[in-house]
């Protein structure tokens, strides 16, 4: 049967284990969150051993000649020696702010460490002293000095409930990534454009907003953010600042329960296309709810935007 070592330690792998439950089986705490193959917090480096292509999709091309891969989708053939990433992929950082912008939503600025790459949109697995591991979505731009995150608290959340009940601006944190796919890319300047989320799927929608204003972006932008109640409504205030400043951008809030001024009724996913039947030629990027995010996709797929021109963020729960 084969095995993975790590550490001079030999763990035998099960028919069909991954590496991440093999390890894990063994005692050992490698930080994970979704075991889906999307977060990138089980990242590893293989030493000696073919690791699958699976394993490494979507990791940058550097990454993969290094032997990087996602130990949650890794089922190798053969015996495999790990080790863990090196400076290549993670980058030690202090958090630099810590507030609430709604009562169940935090945002989280970190130090942008040096070197430390990415596009607003992307996302990246915060990691606490303790080997706790989760991916969030980046909202800030390059540039600005630091990162900023935005994160659900829940009751019984690991890493919100360490954020907001221990962490503390100066404290030292690491940061692994930068990943995914979900950020504007300059060249189509004119191309109408649907960004549509649900809770802290803002997050990375507001970094593609404020990359394609950067970058002079001249056509329509739709953006779109829902919540189950408008409490769950954030940077409504800035997002309104910036639709009226920009006559290119239309900022709309949309919730399943509740009413206010500017606020519309019903789901996300309805409201999101209505006025946008034709989406030929359009640019679209949702995030959130991996259901909605789902059913999103098939819609703007269905209403003519072309699959490349899809970008979607989806938000797993921790495995």
């Amino acid at each position: 049967m084969a095995a993975v070592t790590l550490d001079a330690a030999v763990h035998q792998r099960q028919e069909g284990e991954s590496v991440l439950d093999a390890l894990l089986r063994g005692g050992v705490a490698v930080p994970h969150s979704c075991k889906s193959g999307v977060c990138g917090s089980c990242l590893m480096r293989a030493a000696e051993g073919t690791v699958p292509a699976r394993a490494q999709a979507g990791l940058k091309d550097s990454w993969k000649a290094r032997g990087y891969f996602l130990a949650c989708v890794c089922v190798p053939e053969g015996d495999l020696r790990v080790a863990s990433v090196d400076d290549g992929a993670v980058a030690g950082t202090t958090i630099h702010a810590l507030d609430y912008v709604t009562p169940d939503v935090l945002r989280v600025r970190l130090a942008a460490p040096p070197g430390f790459e990415f596009q607003a949109g992307q996302y990246l697995s915060l990691r606490n002293s303790d080997g706790l591991a989760r991916s969030y979505s980046i909202a800030s731009l390059p540039g600005e000095g630091f990162i900023e995150l935005h994160v659900r608290v829940y009751a019984e959340g690991k890493m919100s409930g360490w954020l907001t009940r221990d962490a503390k601006p100066g404290q030292s944190v690491t940061i692994a990534g930068p990943f995914g796919a979900c950020f504007y890319v300059p060249g189509r300047p004119d191309q109408p454009m649907l960004l549509a989320g649900t809770g802290t799927g803002l997050s990375p929608l507001y970094g593609v907003l404020r990359a394609a204003l950067e970058a002079g972006h001249q056509g329509p932008i739709h953006i779109v953010h829902g919540a189950v109640r408008i409490a769950g409504l954030y940077l409504r205030e800035e997002l309104r600042a910036i639709s009226i400043s920009r006559d290119n951008v239309a900022y709309r809030a949309v919730v399943l329960d509740g009413a206010a001024p500017d606020v519309e009724t019903g789901p996300i996913d309805k409201l999101a296309f209505a006025g946008n039947a034709k989406l030929t030629g359009w640019r679209a990027f949702l995030c959130g709810d991996p259901v909605l995010v789902q059913v999103m996709r098939k819609k703007a797929f269905l209403a003519g935007a072309a699959m490349h021109d899809i970008h979607a963020d989806s938000f797993l729960p921790a495995g």
